[in-house]
């Protein structure tokens, strides 16, 4: 699965709810129309077609496409989708007229705000990127990619404590007590990890974004391509890198991109380590052999360049249509655009929060690394289907 950062608990947080600490009041809604609805991380507003910015002028062809790639697996979640799923071949070739009138019959939008209620929040970039790598250690290729360690336990706890959904404990058995994983720092300089190696990479910058994006493409020397895609994480909660750079005074906060602690990090070879290690959350692979169409999302289902969106599914359903509004990162023109969510990421949380996928390679990358746009966003449901029983399933 594309999952960058994966859906994680972190050993602190998991205590901190278990004991009942992090048990947070629930906002009352007050909109003075039809009431929000609201349940964890965001509150959720039925509205009408003509207050989407800009819907009347988009092409959703293409978003019909994306929608339809993800349609067997978004009914086996919710068969309230079956309906709409069924249509949606048969309009693939019909005019935009036609199919947004089909959108408009058959779905119903649903404005998503935050848990206090504001419209909007922040919708960042995510790629696939393509890496030079090969299989055996020697030259240029010294930085390990790692699979699953035979050592790592996951413990899922949702049975026990529904509130938990979705999230899971990691850690390894030492003696009769479970503990956590090792942590970035010590999976690399100290190899405290019995993670086999994949395969070896030729930048050690590069191989910590393969990370962060969670699943690319590695170019081995014999000139073939490998896809590889997130299999596990060690437990540790994601940090930013970028972050880390701007509180040391290292970088301006319009300086930490991607693309800009890429340039500080090979400015200042001997602090690598110590900026890698900021960020104490490692991801572990799996090898999907040589690449298909496109890489696949959390639903299992090939994402869709600039159509693909990640988003945490406590507020937003996987499968589910998603009308968002920003601004372009590169021209900051606005972008109003028929998104599909697909997939998720542990960076993704809230209410109007979202990754927006731009493909592969090193343009895609381009993109990614510069967007920081704020963003609105509208889901849209099968009619009679609320947004409370959609995000449960």
């Amino acid at each position: 699965m594309f999952i960058r950062q994966a859906h994680f608990l972190s050993w602190l947080a998991c205590a901190a709810i278990l004991s009942g600490c992090a048990t947070q009041p629930v906002k009352t809604p007050s909109s003075t129309e039809v009431p929000a609805k609201t349940v964890r991380t965001a509150t959720w507003k039925i509205v009408e077609w003509g207050q989407l910015p800009g819907w009347n002028d988009t092409d959703v062809m293409t978003s019909l496409l994306a929608l339809s790639r993800s349609c067997q697996a978004a009914v086996k979640r919710n068969s309230l989708w079956a309906n709409v799923c069924d249509q949606v071949p048969l309009l693939l070739n019909a005019d935009g007229v036609v199919q947004r009138t089909f959108i408009q019959t058959q779905l119903q939008p649903f404005q998503v705000l935050n848990a206090d209620e504001t419209d909007e929040g922040l919708v960042t970039g995510y790629y696939e990127p393509i890496i030079k790598a090969s299989q055996a250690r020697g030259g240029v290729y010294q930085t390990p990619i790692h699979g699953v360690p035979a050592d790592l336990l996951v413990v899922d706890l949702a049975g026990q404590y529904p509130e938990l959904k979705g999230m899971r404990l990691r850690g390894r058995v030492q003696g009769n007590r479970v503990v956590p994983y090792a942590d970035r720092a010590e999976i690399t300089t100290e190899n405290r990890t019995v993670a086999p190696v994949l395969y070896w990479g030729a930048d050690a910058i590069e191989v910590f974004f393969l990370q962060i994006q969670g699943s690319g493409q590695l170019q081995l020397p014999n000139g073939k391509n490998v896809r590889i895609s997130f299999a596990e994480q060690n437990g540790w909660p994601y940090r930013s890198i970028g972050r880390w750079l701007v509180d040391r005074g290292e970088l301006r906060l319009d300086q930490a991109s991607m693309q800009g602690i890429q340039s500080w990090a090979r400015s200042h070879p001997e602090r690598l380590a110590e900026l890698l290690n900021a960020n104490p959350s490692y991801i572990f692979f799996r090898d999907l052999g040589e690449p298909v169409a496109a890489p696949p999302g959390a639903m299992g289902v090939p994402l869709t360049d600039g159509y693909s969106l990640a988003v945490d599914q406590r507020s937003i359903p996987l499968g589910a249509p998603v009308w968002l509004v920003t601004t372009h990162p590169s021209t900051g023109l606005p972008m109003n655009r028929l998104m599909v969510a697909q997939d998720t990421g542990g960076a993704i949380k809230g209410g109007v929060r979202a990754d927006f996928f731009w493909g592969s390679g090193d343009q895609a990358g381009e993109h990614a690394g510069r967007m920081k746009q704020k963003g609105r966003m509208w889901i849209l449901l099968p009619k009679g289907a609320t947004p409370e029983a959609m995000v449960s399933k």
